[in-house]
């Protein structure tokens, strides 16, 4: 069992022994100097706290009779006695030491640097206007020779009895006590100083952990002069980054490092959210694409240029030396990010996952339109047939990417017959130089615009057909003399029902005639594919005739006879046989190989095609299988009088292989 003491007077020194607790082999004493600074630590069996002021005799003591393998000093930077006789009491006792430094925040260029409360003291002497100390209750008294003390000062301490009794002996009245525990942040900072009418804050350059950056913004934003008590004497020492790393290799100790997953919005810096802001600003490491790194990285911040979520893993599993991460997303981190694949990987930290401003919303906003009713897509890097999505909706929203990826959006809504459909194209949203431009697709078609593109797509005329079974008169059938055969609208509406298609289904159509399965299906899987596979010239060419005609991007023609031209297709989901030219059983055969949970539907007419398809029903690995006799009659006009007229029966078998949806 290693031992190890904290002297934890700050935040950092709190934090270390968090990330001591529950350590196993290793037992903490923590040293604060008050009991209020006993409850803000956590219990745990490997933790005993020490909640009192120790002179260096008293040190040297605990430290002789607890024999420490380490003592690490996290006392704050303006302690310095109290670091003089921890150093003092470990040499005595012969026990190594680790000075743990707070970050180092700089001074700001409008701030007024004086090297001790007495300087900050002389320097208000001269000015005018009340003053907000937080500097604590120490050096009230520093002050207290101030002309109009009383009605000048305003004191923020911690709320414990011995903060309050130095207020009083110095004479502040109830009214000019500010008793409260931070951290404060910027706005409540704010509100202070402009409670108490300040134009001067007073404060120590405590680091960023001490809210001394909160402290600045406030000061800035309220108009309030800041004087800055500077640090006093450089030290060397450990960040606490570099002190939990040491730990985890000299102890074998557990490190769990906090990960921030950050959305930065649509990209300025004015569009990222407070609470992404200080995310990134505590974070030891930020981690994401090279232009977010250069637009929110600090001086002694590390960063790492990674965007694919394997290796910004193995980078976080590889350098223990951070203790906080924060990898930055553009846009909304659940909005078509990274996030998706990242987050699962990182299932072993502690994340904590903060939104940012989509674009959508962002684009939304500026055109003064709601985004409840949007269908939001991506193409950014994506195939998609984007004009079924703008055919069926009302609005569509479509993140895109590449020098030309707006030209290239609108003149495929354009070669789909949308030509006329509202795009409104928001180019480097956020920035100084944001530009939006809208106008038709057809005309936007041949413009350039920047690459941080994103478009919001407005059809008035928008209608899909949700049902199957289109007229039969819409599809294109002659090719010379004869018609080529096509499945008629009421069998291939049963069809379709039959096969129960999903909108990411991968689907062969075997015989495709002119291809009015094909279309229906394709206008159904609208994010799946559909593959046409047909063998005769004039059918082939009505293929690509009436996939223009439907405008269906999500259908490929596949010339050759089955199963021979389907060998290298990718594994479907569905399939329907309208045709096999002989050969079913191979067909089936194949699709069966292809994936074990297909399904089938199949068409016939002759009785032959119907014994085939009862024999493979039978002796096929199929697990459901289903025959149904469909007999149609139409009418005709008989001179005055409208008679029916019975059609050829279909014959119609749907087979299930495996469970239905699996691939």
């Amino acid at each position: 069992m290693y031992k190890i003491c904290v002297f934890a007077g700050t935040a950092e020194g709190r934090e270390l022994v968090e990330f001591l607790r529950g350590q196993k082999g290793v037992f903490v004493t923590a040293c604060v100097a008050t009991e209020y600074g006993e409850q803000l630590l956590s219990p745990a069996e490997n933790l005993t706290i020490s909640a009192r002021r120790l002179d260096r005799d008293e040190i040297k003591e605990l430290l002789d009779v607890t024999g420490f393998d380490l003592v690490i000093d996290a006392t704050h930077p303006y302690a310095v006695s109290v670091t003089e006789n921890i150093v003092w009491a470990c040499s005595a006792a012969g026990i190594e030491y680790i000075r743990l430094l707070r970050e180092d925040s700089g001074a700001p260029e409008d701030g007024v640097v004086v090297p001790d409360a007495k300087s900050a003291a002389a320097f208000l002497e001269n000015t005018q206007g009340n003053i907000l100390l937080t500097t604590g209750s120490k050096e009230l008294a520093d002050f207290a020779r101030l002309p109009q003390f009383q009605a000048r000062v305003y004191a923020r301490v911690l709320p414990m009895e011995n903060s309050l009794q130095l207020c009083r002996e110095v004479g502040l009245t109830s009214a000019h006590i500010l008793a409260m525990q931070g951290p404060f942040s910027v706005e409540m900072n704010i509100a202070m100083l402009r409670a108490v009418s300040a134009k001067y804050l007073v404060t120590k350059e405590g680091g960023s952990s001490g809210g001394f950056g909160e402290k600045l913004l406030a000061a800035r934003a309220a108009g309030v002069a800041p004087v800055i008590i500077g640090r006093p004497r450089v030290e060397k020492g450990l960040s606490i980054s570099e002190v939990i790393g040491l730990l985890c290799r000299r102890f074998g100790l557990e490190w769990k490092p906090q990960i921030a997953v950050v959305g930065m919005g649509p990209g300025s810096l004015a569009a990222i959210t407070e609470e992404a802001r200080k995310a990134i600003d505590e974070a030891d490491c930020l981690i994401g694409a090279q232009r977010m790194l250069n637009a929110v990285s600090r001086p002694g911040q590390g960063v790492f240029s990674a965007i694919s979520p394997d290796v910004i893993c193995a980078y976080i599993a590889q350098h223990r030396e951070y203790r906080r991460f924060a990898v930055v997303l553009s846009g909304d981190a659940g909005f078509f990010s990274g996030a998706k694949k990242l987050l699962p990987l990182l299932g072993q930290y502690p994340v904590r996952v903060l939104p940012g401003i989509s674009s959508m919303a962002y684009l939304c906003a500026r055109l003064g339109t709601s985004w409840e009713d949007v269908v939001p897509v991506s193409l950014h890097g994506r195939s998609r047939d984007i004009a079924a999505d703008v055919r069926a909706n009302p609005k569509v929203f479509a993140l895109v990417g590449g020098e030309d990826g707006i030209s290239r959006l609108c003149s495929a809504l354009t070669e789909a017959g949308l030509g006329e459909v509202r795009v409104s194209v928001g180019e480097r949203l956020s920035y100084p130089e944001e530009r939006i431009v809208t106008g038709r697709a057809a005309e936007l078609k041949s413009l350039q615009f920047c690459p941080l593109s994103a478009a919001l797509i407005e059809n008035d005329v928008a209608s899909s057909i949700v049902t199957h079974g289109l007229p039969d008169h819409l599809f294109q059938r002659r090719q010379g003399e004869a018609p080529v055969p096509m499945t008629k609208s009421e069998a291939r509406s049963v069809c379709l029902s039959k096969l129960q298609l999903t909108a990411d289904s991968i689907v062969w159509d075997v015989g495709a005639g002119t291809g009015s399965v094909s279309i229906e299906a394709a206008l159904q899987a609208r994010r799946g594919m559909v593959y046409a596979v047909e063998y005769k010239p004039e059918a082939l060419a009505l293929l690509e005739e009436n996939r223009e005609k439907f405008h269906v991007c999500n259908m490929t023609v596949v010339p050759g006879k089955a199963p021979e031209s389907c060998q290298k297709l990718p594994p479907p989901t569905h399939a329907f046989i309208g045709g096999s030219s002989g050969n079913l059983r191979e067909i089936l055969s194949l699709l069966l190989e292809k994936n074990s949970c297909v399904r089938i539907v199949a068409t016939a007419v002759t009785l032959e095609t119907i014994g085939a398809l009862t024999e493979c029903c039978k002796s096929l690995p199929f697990t459901e299988t289903e025959a149904i006799s469909l007999n149609v009659a139409r009418d005709r006009q008989t001179g005055g009088y409208r008679l029916m007229t019975a059609q050829n029966p279909v014959f119609i078998f749907t087979m299930q292989a495996g469970s239905a949806g699996v691939v």
